[in-house]
C-alpha cells in the first residue's frame, strides 16, 4: 500500500480566488497555479492511501458539527523572517478557522499531528520567491477585500506533477446534533459567531 498528500483548506471562492491566483503568479510563484487559492485547515501531510476512508468519515462528521459563517479578507500581512511567506488577512472568521483545524487535527482522528508553527488563518500570495517580489505581494495588495459566506471546506490529494486537486468537499450542517449535559462529546458544536 502507497502513501498520499493530503491537505485540508477553505477555498477562496470566484472570483476572488482566480484573481488573488493570477496576481500570486504575476509575483513570480511558480506554486501558484499548482494550489486552489485557499485558508489551510491541515497542511500538507502524508498519509496511506488505504486510510482516505477513514479521513473521509472523520471530515463529514467535524462539517457536520460546524455551521457557515462569515469569511472577510483585508490587508496583508508576513510571516518574514521566520517563514519566507506574504499573505492576505483573514480579519473576520478566523476564530471558526481554529476551531476547525483543531478538529481536523483532533489526537482521536485519522490526521491527528502537531504542527510546526502555531496555526494563523490567512491566505498565502507569495512564497520564497525573491524579497523584491515578497515586498512588492505585500505592498500591491495592502488594501485587497473580499468577504462571503464559508458554508464547508474541501480534501485535497497533491499529485505526483505537484498540482492540488479537490477530492471531495464537506459542508457544513449534517443532521442536527442534539443539546448535550455533563457527558459531552469532545468534538462538541463550533462556537457561535
Amino acid at each position: 500500500m502507497g502513501t498520499v498528500t493530503i491537505g485540508v483548506s477553505i477555498a477562496v471562492p470566484e472570483p476572488h480566488g482566480s484573481q488573488l491566483q493570477e496576481r500570486r503568479a504575476g509575483f513570480g510563484d511558480p506554486a501558484a497555479h499548482g494550489i486552489p487559492t485557499h485558508v489551510t485547515l491541515l497542511p500538507p501531510t502524508e498519509v496511506e492511501d488505504g486510510s482516505l476512508p477513514s479521513i473521509e468519515a472523520h471530515l463529514e462528521e467535524v462539517a457536520g458539527s460546524g455551521r457557515p459563517f462569515g469569511m472577510r479578507l483585508s490587508g496583508t500581512g508576513t510571516f518574514r523572517p521566520l517563514s519566507p511567506v506574504v499573505f492576505v488577512q483573514v480579519v473576520e472568521g478566523a476564530e471558526a478557522c481554529t476551531w476547525l483545524q483543531k478538529q481536523v487535527r483532533d489526537a482521536s482522528g485519522p490526521v491527528a499531528r502537531e504542527l510546526q508553527f502555531p496555526y494563523h488563518p490567512h491566505v498565502t500570495v507569495a512564497h520564497g520567491i525573491a524579497e523584491e517580489a515578497m515586498d512588492r505581494a505585500y505592498e500591491e495588495l495592502a488594501g485587497y477585500e473580499a468577504a462571503w459566506p464559508c458554508t464547508g471546506f474541501a480534501l485535497y490529494e497533491q499529485g505526483a506533477d505537484g498540482i492540488w486537486r479537490k477530492l471531495r468537499e464537506f459542508p457544513f450542517g449534517g443532521p442536527a446534533v442534539p443539546a448535550q449535559g455533563p457527558g459531552r462529546s469532545k468534538r462538541g458544536r463550533q462556537p457561535a459567531r
